[in-house]
């Protein structure tokens, strides 16, 4: 079976709501680098769809009825959006389902050290890697910083013109004979993924004889903390005279958020490529930028379920948390946010029971939204190219995923399937089939099984990528264009 390249049937108009799609997935991306900040973008571009937060709604305990719109969010890592249908709740919903989390380095605890008068950041990375794939690259830092006092300090440092950068260091060709003699693994070990951050120490001015003050030192505010240093500017100043580019660090940092070293305990700092996503190619038509998996996904199914007009069936969006380490946690889908608030939402329909809850997840459908890898001309031969991905060529579906006989993987029903083959060609979706590579060459999973537990059908259904897991991949357009069109026909038809 053949597929064409959906290029190629493109008219005018299409070719405008493409690009158009496009420049919106850009802008996206590049402002949207963890969770948090992807979570925060779609919360404010659905309360502009006319959203309302369900929390407001279990407090006053007002009714949903169909047509109502409302958004939940746990820890501020992961969203459902939910349409209320004309159609029962426990005649099921239409679920998309993607992962805003992607691959990237974290700080550590305790992640401020010098060595041989540099500042360096301790990192551990999350997901899968290549570890050498993440040196000498400009990179920058997002996340949030939290104080004793609850204050709540948001850090992205690298992103603006006038911003420094960061980046891990490589040993140099000159002196690398023994390292490149290591397999891919190990040439650059996980512990030495360590972020260059600083090499100018804090210079401390003696005081005088009758002075009171022996440093000029920025920052005044007193902690209530060591009593051998009870201010920052007295802590920086004992600092200065064994780790002085260690203390330089620190002295910006309070300066800049007034924060101090212990603040680090309570931070969630992530290291990305530092940069916007760009256009890729001569003829533009792809996408080059940090974590396409799976915002890729997640963008066209955050677009879907807000431009949907009146659906029958319970439209639902979920963006998650955590997928990249096995969906665990309080923001994976492995925990009980999804079910816990369908519940609530069951409640506010009247349909307040257990059994209630049973019907409706059991009853409901799903298309998991996430990445496809594409297939590579030069590493064509991991492929099978008969049921590989390709970009260009439209939504991908993988009726199953896993590895070494399918495992840990959902498999999709013949029926199943066939429902969605209906409404893709009734919409005029371009669409293909994809395995993840050949037979016993690799694998990977997806969220897909988690929700296919309570009975419900899934089936995976995203974007083919290139250089997934890497610092930057690449996406064609046409793919996300039709990944859009894709997911509003499911929501609105299936």
């Amino acid at each position: 079976m053949e597929y064409e390249n959906v290029w190629k049937s493109y008219k005018e108009d299409s070719l405008g709501a493409l690009e158009e799609l496009a420049r919106d997935y850009i802008g996206f991306l590049s402002a949207c680098k963890t969770e948090r900040e992807c979570v925060a973008w779609a919360i404010g571009r659905a309360e502009e769809k006319g959203y309302t937060n369900l929390d407001d709604a279990i407090a006053n305990g007002r009714a949903l009825v169909p047509g109502d719109k409302v958004w939940a969010h746990v820890h501020g890592k992961s969203l459902i959006l939910v349409h209320i249908g004309t159609d029962p709740l426990e005649a099921g919903m239409n679920i998309l389902g993607a992962h805003v989390d992607s691959p990237r380095l974290d700080l550590k605890q305790n992640p401020l050290y010098e060595a041989n008068d540099f500042a360096l950041l301790d990192t551990h990375y999350y997901g899968g890697i290549k570890h050498y794939q993440w040196v000498t690259l400009p990179l920058a830092i997002h996340g949030k910083v939290v104080k004793e006092s609850g204050e709540s300090i948001d850090v992205v440092v690298g992103e603006d013109a006038g911003d420094p950068v960061f980046c891990v260091t490589d040993l140099l060709i000159h002196l690398a004979s023994e390292q490149m003699e290591k397999t891919a693994k190990k040439v650059v070990e996980g512990e030495n993924l360590d972020v260059l951050a600083g090499s100018r120490p804090l210079v401390v001015e003696k005081k005088k004889d009758g002075e009171n003050s022996a440093d000029s030192v920025a920052g005044k505010a007193a902690d209530g903390g060591d009593a051998d240093a009870a201010t920052p500017e007295e802590k920086l100043k004992k600092l200065a005279e064994k780790e002085p580019v260690k203390a330089m660090l620190l002295k910006l940092l309070f300066e800049k958020y007034g924060i101090e070293e212990a603040d680090f305990i309570s931070a969630e700092l992530e290291v990305v490529p530092a940069g916007a996503a760009r256009e890729c190619g001569f003829d533009r038509s792809m996408v080059l930028g940090y974590g396409q998996d799976d915002r890729v996904c997640a963008f066209p199914s955050l677009l879907a379920q807000l431009d949907i007009e009146a659906p029958k069936k319970t439209a639902v969006c979920i963006l998650v948390d955590k997928e990249e380490i096995g969906s665990v946690g309080a923001t994976g889908l492995t925990s009980r946010f999804f079910e816990n608030t369908i519940a609530e939402i069951l409640h506010l329909t009247g349909q307040a029971s257990g059994l209630a809850l049973r019907r409706c997840l059991a009853s409901s459908s799903m298309l998991s939204s996430d990445v496809s890898a594409g297939l590579d001309p030069l590493y064509a031969s991991v492929f099978e190219a008969k049921n590989a991905a390709f970009l260009g060529r439209g939504l991908v579906f993988n009726k199953y995923t896993g590895a070494r006989g399918k495992s840990g993987s959902n498999d999709a029903s013949a029926e199943y399937l066939a429902k969605i083959r209906a409404v893709m060609d009734a919409h005029g979706v371009a669409f293909h089939t994809s395995e993840l590579g050949r037979v016993d060459i690799g694998g990977g999973g997806t969220i897909a099984y988690i929700l296919a537990e309570y009975g419900m059908n899934v089936v995976d259904c995203g974007v083919a990528v290139l250089s997934m897991h890497s610092p930057w991949e690449v996406a064609s357009k046409a793919d996300i264009y039709e990944a859009y069109k894709g997911y509003k026909a499911f929501l609105q038809d299936a």
